[in-house]
């Protein structure tokens, strides 16, 4: 039986760990931190439990991405409820925007943003659900091999073929080549802003440089079968170190990989810092390349070998996590809100909050709540001050931390005074807690159709994770978990276990999804 070895335990990782050990696979996944979910976890801290990055979980309707992966992985039902509305974007101006996933989003749209904004709607669902019913095929983009170019070929004619009866082929093709922003000419200010603090969110870039067709799936979020998971994000995670261990496989914690050894290019075992060696004929990495690389010795694969010593763009996150009185807490608010003060975005002038729901009674204290609070930030200045001014470093924290706090109160008045923990989180508290480098998360900006990865590294060594195609958010790097599952199980000749392609008109079901 062939021996796989996973290091790290996000979600693209453990759903391919999940498959694959359904599949019959010798699977153990390494992780470093004592909590599996990676970006995508919840930690405990004072009685609370704290989504640590990612605190909006998409994906979950009929057919969809973590449809697919429940079947793939035999889980029966995941710990979510759905959420209603997605969440409430707060303009610069002080109009709010509900981000509907039924019919009441175009009444909303048409109110937030005139009648003249519909037919940018119109062109962002259609070529939503187009991108959406491709990416579900599981195309292997960017093709790496031969067969997968000629899988894509005969996935992409069949879809070209069904978007021709729709005469929307054109409209794509030219979306492959030009930016959102294409698509938002004479648009008003408002729905600039909203459009571009969205993507941001989403795709890490503004309308500007985001690829339409990336920025129209981006944008669909809300459609997409939005929940909130028991316990908090990390309830994903969870359920998928279940599922992986009922089908024999092995999820282990605190073992750090520190190097993958390899015979003639090819993995041979990996290596932890607590000294244990652990040996693999198959390694998936569910890291950075930027974590890969230090893991490899010489020669390198050629991508790994071009690296750039950092990211040149792309983004890390500034974090607090607060915990407040529930009382305090409006009637009948949504969990998630956005927050736009102003441009340039991020660095605090956007903000995403996220509450703990009211049933969830275990993620704090009684009559408390837990809240997360983010915005975008440049990592190179946290960096520059931690290294060479740790009081700079510990004032800019305390600057950025009020500043949020103060900001939120637009939503949530009173917040400072009815809080009794507001921890702050920085790039370097990323890097500490999730290992990846530099604390650059979220992935690469999604400007142009071959910013990721192709996930095949070298002969038998893959990488999963926001790096490769479909990119951010727990869907899309579940959907590239399963992609990578497919690419060993085919090269091994076996099949997983999953439904076939899913036709496009089951994207615009709502889903019916139930806590349990």
């Amino acid at each position: 039986m062939k021996r796989l070895v996973i290091i790290g335990a996000g979600i693209g990782g453990l759903t391919a760990a999940a498959a694959l050990a359904r599949a019959g696979l010798d699977v153990t996944v390494l992780e470093a931190h004592v909590y599996a979910g990676g970006c995508a976890g919840t930690f405990y801290h004072q009685g609370y439990r704290f989504d640590a990055g990612t605190t909006l979980a998409g994906g979950f309707y009929p057919g969809g991405p973590m449809d697919r992966v429940a079947q793939a992985a035999g889980i029966e039902r995941w710990p979510a409820r759905s959420a209603s509305p997605a969440m409430v974007v707060h303009l610069p101006g002080g109009e709010q925007v509900t981000r509907w996933g039924d019919e009441r989003r175009w009444e909303e749209r048409r109110n937030a943003f005139g009648e003249s904004s519909l037919p940018f709607w119109r062109w962002q669902e259609r070529t939503a659900d187009a991108l959406w019913a491709l990416a579900l095929r599981q195309p292997a983009w960017p093709p790496q091999t031969a067969s997968e170019a000629i899988q894509l070929a005969s996935t992409g004619l069949n879809w070209l073929r069904e978007d021709w009866r729709n005469r929307l082929s054109p409209e794509l093709l030219g979306d492959a080549f030009r930016p959102a922003a294409a698509h938002l000419n004479n648009a008003p200010e408002s729905l600039r802003d909203f459009g571009d603090a969205q993507l941001l969110i989403s795709a890490q870039t503004d309308s500007t440089q985001a690829n339409a067709l990336f920025a129209a799936s981006a944008l669909d979020l809300p459609r997409r079968g939005v929940v909130h998971l028991r316990g908090g994000m990390g309830g994903i995670a969870e359920t998928l170190v279940t599922a992986i261990r009922n089908a024999g496989g092995t999820v282990l914690l605190r073992q750090q990989v520190k190097r993958i050894v390899r015979e003639k290019g090819r993995p041979i075992a990996v290596e932890t810092r607590r000294g244990d060696s652990f040996p693999a004929d198959i390694v998936v990495a569910n890291l950075t390349p930027w974590n890969i690389r230090p893991l490899l010795e010489a020669p390198l694969p050629p991508r790994l070998a071009r690296l750039p010593e950092r990211p040149a763009d792309g983004w890390s996150a500034f974090m607090v996590y607060v915990g407040l009185d529930e009382d305090a807490l409006p009637f009948n608010l949504a969990l998630h809100h956005q927050i736009i003060r102003g441009r340039p975005l991020a660095e605090g002038n956007t903000l995403f909050l996220s509450l703990s729901p009211a049933w969830d009674t275990g993620r704090a204290p009684q009559g408390r709540r837990a809240l997360t609070i983010s915005t975008h930030t440049d990592l190179r200045p946290w960096w520059d001050l931690f290294e060479h001014d740790r009081s700079a470093y510990e004032q800019r924290k305390a600057t950025y931390t009020e500043k949020i706090l103060r900001a939120a109160e637009q939503v949530l008045p009173g917040l400072r005074d009815a809080s009794d923990l507001a921890l702050p989180g920085t790039p370097v508290t990323f890097q500490r807690f999730t290992r990846r480098a530099g604390g650059w998360v979220g992935g690469f900006p999604q400007t142009n159709l071959f910013r990721t990865w192709g996930p095949r590294l070298a002969p038998d060594l893959w990488m999963v994770g926001d790096s490769i195609f479909p990119g951010q958010s727990t869907a899309a790097v579940a959907l590239g978990g399963l992609r990578v599952a497919h690419g060993i199980a085919t090269g091994l000749g076996m099949r997983l276990d999953e439904p076939a392609a899913m036709n496009m008109n089951a994207l615009n079901t709502r889903p019916e999804i139930e806590y349990s």
